[in-house]
């Protein structure tokens, strides 16, 4: 029998039948997968003529590295267990942190990553039996990564899944009061009428669900998943703007019918991930500390690593401002969340009047010679380094002795200049009681968001610094 939405022409069969022929697609990539030969290395020729090394699907952990090497990652597990939940710009692939951590540590050692994003490292460790923390001040980043990294309850994630879909069914804009309306900035302008009433009723019947915080956080983030698509804004950009040249077509019923097909592709992973999961093994995610102040004592942690912002690259609190205001998770002004940020673009005139430099000859004529063109920039720059400075200090304090810190950035353009970030960093560790183990680099084949052509990072360097 075809269940029809109330208020709208559209059927729930459509809906289950769309996710089925997903479903079998994702199957089928994970049938690609595990087809992948033992040998999965090979030397290959890249498009620019440079011999590079191509591995597919699963790193071998004694894979041969030699400092200036170029690897190949192709990844299938982006979608696998929680991995898939949200889109996050700049994120690991799940291969790569798991290859660092079998490689470098053990069942139940404890691991940090200061910038944990989206948590795909912490679910990784979780999922080799190691304990994990992961910090960022980014509120955004902590509810995203608090859902992908905490097990359900498959008993309750079933019946509530029924009790939702009805309620969803059964939209009508009557059902929602102006109260329960959003009133962030320009609201009208990012979401059609239509739409708002959409995902004011959807948030509202998440919320009056009387099951766990745990269950409902999950319903929340595949809320939250289907905002930037419902909504007028470039699905495809780090910064949330409008681009009326895309003509982008949104219409009456698309918030509703993204939602329904968003729960029903992300409830087996959540089971599986749940299912899958050891026990007696943690993760911790710190909200209320920062990269550049670890709360925790000296000689903690057996193995760091992470992927740190850029400078001048991701403005995280604007890529994700539509979600996190319907969250609830910020209001008014994002510029004191800005500041905060490790990388931030949000400086004074005060600060950048004059040249700042780190001390290291090599990286202080790269800042003046940003700053000859651009002063603002330059600053910008500085203060990047500067605050990555503070994290590596504070990264080799809670490190064991002997213990990696293992970092995996870019490069990117600023003003005419190449600001090799992964260099500097190396110098910067080099000073500050690290020893640099090895550094090779991981072409990037697909970019999660597009940013423009002079910014865009076509190589990772993964930069593996040891603690003295």
């Amino acid at each position: 029998m075809t269940t029809l939405f109330r208020y709208y022409d559209l059927t729930l069969d459509e809906i289950i039948e769309k996710v089925d022929k997903q479903q079998k697609r994702n199957k089928k990539r994970i049938n690609q997968a595990s087809l992948i030969p033992l040998d999965n290395v090979k030397r290959i020729t890249n498009d620019f003529g440079e011999n590079i090394t191509r591995v597919d699907g699963e790193i071998p952990v004694d894979l041969k590295i030699s400092n200036n090497d170029r690897f190949l990652f192709i990844s299938y597990d982006q979608s696998k267990f929680t991995h898939g939940f949200h889109r996050y710009p700049a994120k690991f692939f799940p291969e790569l942190p798991r290859w660092i951590i079998k490689r470098y540590s053990k069942p139940g050692d404890l691991i940090l990553d200061p910038f944990t994003g989206s948590g795909t490292a912490n679910i990784e460790a979780l999922l080799n039996r190691r304990n994990s923390v992961g910090i960022d001040i980014e509120p955004f980043a902590q509810f995203v990564a608090h859902v992908k990294t905490t097990p359900i309850n498959n008993e309750e994630l079933i019946e509530y899944n029924e009790e939702l879909v009805r309620t969803i069914i059964n939209f009508h804009p009557e059902k929602i009061s102006k109260e329960q309306l959003p009133t962030f900035p320009y609201v009208n302008n990012w979401f059609m009428k239509e739409i708002i009433l959409e995902l004011a009723y959807i948030k509202k019947s998440i919320l009056e669900l009387d099951c766990s915080t745990e269950l409902k956080n999950f319903y929340l983030c595949c809320f939250s998943s289907i905002i930037r698509g419902v909504s007028n804004a470039d699905d495809n950009c780090t910064r949330t703007v409008i681009r009326k040249k895309l003509n982008k077509q949104v219409y009456p019923s698309d918030a509703l019918r993204r939602f329904v097909e968003t729960l029903l592709l992300w409830t087996p992973k959540i089971i599986d991930f749940s299912s899958a999961i050891p026990e007696h093994y943690y993760i911790e995610l710190q909200s209320k500390m920062d990269a550049r102040k670890i709360e925790y004592g000296n000689n903690t942690f057996d193995l760091a690593l992470t992927s740190p912002p850029y400078a001048n690259a991701v403005d995280y609190p604007r890529t994700h401002q539509l979600e996190s205001y319907w969250l609830g998770l910020v209001e008014g002004s994002l510029t004191p969340l800005k500041k905060l940020h490790v990388g931030t673009e949000s400086v004074t005139i005060d600060q950048y009047k004059e040249l700042h430099k780190i001390g290291i000859d090599s990286i202080d004529a790269v800042l003046q010679s940003i700053y000859n063109i651009d002063k603002r920039r330059a600053y910008i720059c500085y203060k990047y380094l500067d605050d990555m400075r503070k994290n590596i200090i504070e990264v080799n304090r809670v490190l064991k002795p002997g213990a990696r810190y293992i970092i995996v950035v870019g490069n990117n353009k600023i003003r005419g200049h190449v600001f090799e970030n992964w260099k500097y960093l190396m110098e910067i560790a080099k000073d500050n009681n690290f020893e640099i183990e090895n550094y090779f680099g991981s072409e990037i084949i697909k970019h999660f968001i597009k940013v423009p052509r002079e910014e865009r990072i076509n190589t990772d360097w993964i930069v593996v610094l040891r603690k003295r």
